[in-house]
């Protein structure tokens, strides 16, 4: 059964392309990249819950060309994401804390 729960958290994680895991394990270029090719409005993400921000960037931008963001499974998908997010952002706090004093937030623009 713990198997079985593992497996779907793992399974979230890939399909939805958790926030946490942009922001905080990758490099700040590859979060960068990622929100402008989404063309978000986003100038910068705060590094403390930067997951759940990450989330939000992605949908405040225009929509893709023939790519409805009102589809039920996207809506299901976001929420999944920005769940898991929260829950990493969360745990990862302190890491994060220490990043933004040092580092300060990830600048998109």
């Amino acid at each position: 059964m713990k198997f079985h729960s593992v497996l779907i958290v793992v399974l979230l994680l890939f399909i939805t392309g958790c926030g946490t895991i942009n922001t905080v394990v990758r490099e700040d270029a590859v979060t960068k990249r990622h929100l402008k090719e989404l063309n978000s409005y986003c100038e910068s993400i705060p590094r403390v819950y930067s997951g759940a921000s990450y989330d939000f960037c992605t949908l405040y931008g225009p929509p893709a060309p023939g790519y409805g963001r009102n589809d039920s499974s996207l809506v299901v998908q976001y929420i999944a994401d920005v769940v898991v997010s929260g829950l990493l952002d969360t745990l990862l706090l302190p890491y994060t804390i220490y990043r933004q004093t040092r580092d300060g937030n990830i600048y998109i623009k």
